[in-house]
Formats: structure tokens, sequence, C-alpha cells
């Protein structure tokens, strides 16, 4: 099945964690509540310093971007799966990063959140924050729609179809590894 994602793109730079991602205090909410969900979107990269714009405009619970370029260890820190949820919640569809933080990168794959690209170069010098970006599924490329300019991505290999069936246990459901609930 072709798939791409087109949007904005949110330039972020190295070790970008969790705490920045959605900080502590917001971790009361439950995600598989809809409006605390929603809400838990509404918080999502608040923490991160003021050299940053705003990841969601003030008044807003949706943001404007649709992909974050970053650079290594994206979602260091803690292994809370309330950090890719949180993008998720609040419409970001995917991350293309330098390198992960495995618990992040797992935590994307089992809540199927969002889709946790890895780049083959350092990319957060190619886009600016605000720029228009495609990631082309079949072809493991992002193009900078501003510049022209394209990159190849690592492939997503066996995590793309748990995150297209919506996470590890919706996977398992449809693949027959767990029974269908009725």
């Amino acid at each position: 099945m072709s798939k791409t994602i087109k949007g904005k793109v949110f330039v972020l730079d190295d070790n970008i964690d969790t705490d920045q991602i959605i900080p502590a205090e917001y971790l009361t909410l439950v995600p598989s509540k809809p409006d605390e969900y929603e809400k838990l979107g509404s918080y999502a990269m608040i923490g991160l310093p003021d050299r940053y714009d705003r990841f969601i405009a003030e008044g807003e619970s949706k943001t404007i971007y649709a992909i974050i370029v970053a650079g290594e260890n994206f979602g260091c820190g803690s292994s809370r799966e309330h950090a890719p949820i949180a993008l998720g919640a609040a419409g970001l569809e995917a991350v293309v990063a330098q390198s992960y933080a495995r618990i992040f990168f797992r935590n994307c794959t089992a809540t199927g959140e969002l889709y946790p690209w890895e780049s083959v170069e350092r990319l957060i010098d190619n886009f600016k924050t605000g720029e228009e970006a495609t990631i082309d599924f079949d072809r493991n490329l992002i193009i900078n729609e501003t510049t022209g300019l394209t990159f190849a991505l690592k492939s997503l290999g066996d995590v793309r179809p748990v995150i297209d069936a919506g996470g590890l246990f919706d996977y398992a459901r449809q693949t027959g590894m767990i029974p269908t609930r009725v």
C-alpha cells in the first residue's frame, strides 16, 4: 500500500527528552479516556526551552506540524508511553530523527501513535520549522518541498505494519496472534 505523509516540519536539536515532550505533571492524564487523550495532546512539547517556536499555538489543542525533524537521541529520558501518545494526540504523524532512545522508538511502535523514521544523515541543518515536507514510505525518502532537497531514510521494516495497524495489540488481533474482541 502506497503511503505518504505531507505537512509542515518542526525542527529540534539533539537529546530531546521525554520531560520536554510531555512534562511529568501531565502524566496523571489517562490516554485511554478520550477527553484526557485530547488534553494530553494539547500539552505536547510544552517542556521545550524558550528558544523553540511553540509546537501548539496558544489557545489551540492541535499542532499545525505533521513531522518533527530532530537530531540524535530523540525521546531520551524516562520510559513513559505518554511521550509518543501526546505527540500523536496533538496531531503529529511522524518523527524523523538521526537516532532514538530505544524505549521511545519501542513506545512509538507499541502505541501505534507515530512513525519513528531514522535518517541516514543529519537533517536538522537542511530543514527549518514551518517548511513543507513529504515522507515517501515506498521509497524511504523525505523531501523538503520548500528547497526541493531529498534525503534517504532507513526502512521502517517490520515496524511499519504494526504502526499501520494502530499498535501492537491491534496488530496482534489483525494477524490472529490474539483473539479479536467481541
